[in-house]
This record gives structure tokens, sequence and C-alpha cells, in this order.
């Protein structure tokens, strides 16, 4: 089953604004220990995409990184950046559904 960050989007006609509802969702869940994560520290060349396929196999899940680490728009991040990887998809799925 495919996730998407706008699932819960707030619209104003047809534009789309704000953050979104999943990535709070996911970075909450972080924060209070809901859901676990394996935390690394980006080094020069790295990027968010990249750690997505290999850790679940789609690396068009680099948002759930993103978000699960608090960071915002942009699959290019600064190396030193600690980044929060959940574990298990299953579990990402089941805290923004």
């Amino acid at each position: 089953m495919s996730m998407s960050r706008y699932t819960f989007v707030k619209k104003i006609g047809s534009l789309r604004y704000g953050t979104t509802r999943n990535s709070k969702k996911i970075f909450d869940a972080v924060l209070s220990g809901n859901l676990r994560v394996t935390t690394l520290i980006l080094e020069e060349g790295q990027r968010l995409d990249h750690f997505a396929g290999e850790f679940y196999g789609n690396s068009s899940l680099w948002w759930v990184i993103a978000a699960a680490s608090g960071i915002g728009w942009g699959l290019q991040v600064p190396p030193g950046t600690v980044i929060r990887i959940p574990y298990d998809i299953g579990q990402v799925y089941q805290v923004i559904t």
C-alpha cells in the first residue's frame, strides 16, 4: 500500500498549503518514543532518498526519513545532520492512518 505525505494536506481551492499532518504525526511519534528509529549522522554525499531505497526498497519514501528527523523540504541535507530512520515502514503507516 502506498503512502503519500499529501494524504491529509489542507487545501485552499486547488492549492495545498502548510506542512502535512503525516509528517507531523511521524515526527511526534518519534519524539514520544512510539516509533522505533535508528539514528545516523549524514556524511558527505549521502542523501535521504538513497537511505529510503536501502531501508524500505523505495526511494520515494525519503519524506518519511525527513519527517522522522524534523527536516523540511529537499533531498540535499548537509553533512553532520542527525537523521532518524524508522525501522518498520508498516509501523509508520499505522501512525499516519
